[in-house]
């Protein structure tokens, strides 16, 4: 399993990843410009969904032999579970683990740090065999 993570595919993978979420974060800015602060993390969201997708296909999946359409649905899906297990993360460990430890000092920012990082792993996996195969 640690053979996956020990790649250059995993490296373009992380790099891609880090563009498309500052892509997320920058677009939630402009779009703030028109838009709510809800709608704009909605759009923002898509738009960094699909510059993960985009640059995904091209650059860390570049073999794959899937059709656009069954990358995409697999694509969402795996992010789907994604999110499920961002939040999970982040929630068990700003409720609980972290004020049971005695974490009293930046606990959402930890919290949500680790429920982020966590799904790279699992998302790569996910996207390796299921949306880019």
């Amino acid at each position: 399993m640690i053979r996956h993570f020990a790649s250059r595919q995993f490296l373009v993978f992380l790099l891609t990843g880090g563009f498309a979420a500052a892509v997320n974060f920058g677009s939630r800015i402009v779009y703030n410009q028109w838009t709510d602060f809800s709608v704009a993390v909605v759009l923002a969201y898509l738009t960094g969904m699909v510059t993960a997708f985009v640059l995904a296909k091209l650059f860390v999946f570049k073999e794959s032999t899937q059709s656009v359409h069954h990358s995409a649905l697999w694509f969402c899906l795996v992010n789907g579970v994604a999110v499920v297990q961002t939040w999970l993360i982040s929630m068990g460990l700003a409720y609980y683990l972290l004020p049971w430890l005695g974490v009293t000092r930046f606990v959402p920012e930890i919290a949500h740090a680790a429920g982020v990082i966590f799904p790279v792993f699992t998302s790569y996996i996910g996207h390796k065999r299921f949306s880019f195969r």
